[in-house]
């Protein structure tokens, strides 16, 4: 059964708006961290569900330095780049998991 609707906190629009602000670079979790602040367990629960619903895309992207592991990176979808607009114009009518009006 899927998960109701609910509106985006204000944790998920400054990642949003980080991811944004990346101008559609690919970020990296600790780079969106560093702009919004957020610790590593409220952020990647906050990344993954935004990647479920399609408001960014996710890929792993292999380390320049030899030895290092993979690095998960993020950057806005077009869905992510509307969902961001529309929360802005009204947050409290905007809900993430919701049909489109």
């Amino acid at each position: 059964m899927p998960a109701a609707p609910r509106r985006l906190s204000p944790q998920t629009l400054e990642v949003l708006t980080a991811l944004e602000g990346g101008a559609g670079d690919w970020l990296y979790g600790l780079e969106i961290a560093a702009v919004t602040g957020l610790k590593s367990g409220s952020l990647y629960p906050i990344l993954a569900r935004l990647a479920d619903h399609g408001l960014l895309e996710d890929r792993w992207v292999e380390s320049d330095r030899p030895g290092r592991p993979r690095r998960h990176a993020y950057r806005l979808t077009g869905a992510g780049r509307a969902a961001l607009r529309a929360a802005r114009l009204d947050p409290a009518a905007f809900k993430l998991g919701a049909a489109p009006a």
